[in-house]
């Protein structure tokens, strides 16, 4: 089984989405961390898109990279290019990878236009955990 981390600045929005739709393409086949470089506390927003996409993840917890810092890692996915930067080191073979989503959480405008900028980026990581999984989890 693999271990995955996914890495974002403040593990509220885009992880917790990573994480969710990770868990369902991977099944059995990994356990699936995410965590920040902060802690923001979970996004009220992100849990309301994934739930439109029958996704709970409304049980998470904010996390900081540090607590799993003894997990000998697979892979670690950043999804924010912040992130990216200031990513630790992680003493293990993990292979790295990152794709930069649009931040919904700095989305303005109407509530309509910020709930659909949260639809658009939970999109986007939903294919992207998809093809993950496809390609990573064979």
């Amino acid at each position: 089984m693999k271990n995955i981390l996914v890495l974002c600045t403040g593990n509220s929005c885009r992880s917790q989405m990573m994480e969710g739709y990770l868990k369902k393409f991977a099944g059995d086949k990994a356990r699936i961390y995410s965590a920040g470089v902060e802690v923001h506390g979970l996004n009220p927003r992100a849990v309301a898109s994934m739930n439109e996409d029958g996704i709970d993840i409304s049980h998470h917890t904010s996390n900081h990279v540090n607590d799993f810092a003894a997990i000998p890692f697979d892979y670690i996915i950043t999804v924010c290019d912040h992130a990216n930067e200031v990513c630790p080191v992680f003493p293990s073979t993990a292979v790295k990878l990152h794709h930069n989503f649009p931040d919904p959480a700095k989305a303005k405008g109407t509530e309509e236009e910020i709930t659909l900028q949260f639809r658009r980026t939970r999109e986007m990581i939903k294919e992207y955990a998809e093809d993950f999984c496809k390609h990573y989890l064979k």
